[in-house]
């Protein structure tokens, strides 16, 4: 089990717990991706936004990213699925890689599962955070 920690603030806890539920009146389910949601948000910690460490990828969190095996450089921003624009790097949080970053911190390196096998990605630098910022409204 991955025993990172997930930061978490309350306004963001609320607006993903309120995705999740709609889903699951919806679906009458949660896909796979959305399981792990679920599973990340029930062992976070939920903390006032100014004590979340400045370096941890929270929502609306600009993130440069490495990938292991090509070397490959990337920059995503990840949003609530209503925000996503892959042509802007808006990445949804019910994307698999959004889902596998949430919580990771610069220098972390995390990895999900893609139709061709894994992907590792290296967290270089979070250059933009909201909480770190004081933007507490996004």
């Amino acid at each position: 089990m991955d025993d990172r920690t997930i930061y978490i603030t309350d306004y963001d806890l609320k607006r993903l717990r309120e995705l999740l539920d709609e889903t699951r009146r919806k679906e009458g389910r949660l896909n796979g991706y959305m399981e792990n949601l679920d599973l990340e948000l029930a062992r976070g910690i939920t903390v006032a936004p100014t004590l979340v460490p400045p370096d941890v990828i929270t929502m609306n969190s600009r993130v440069l990213l490495v990938d292991q095996d090509t070397q490959e450089e990337m920059e995503f921003t990840l949003v609530f699925p209503q925000d996503a624009d892959i042509a802007e790097g808006k990445i949804s949080i019910l994307a698999p890689v959004g889902t596998a970053m949430l919580g990771y911190r610069a220098g972390d390196i995390f990895s999900w599962k893609v139709p061709d096998g894994v992907r590792r990605l290296l967290i270089t630098r979070v250059p933009y955070q909201p909480e770190a910022a004081g933007d507490y409204h996004l």
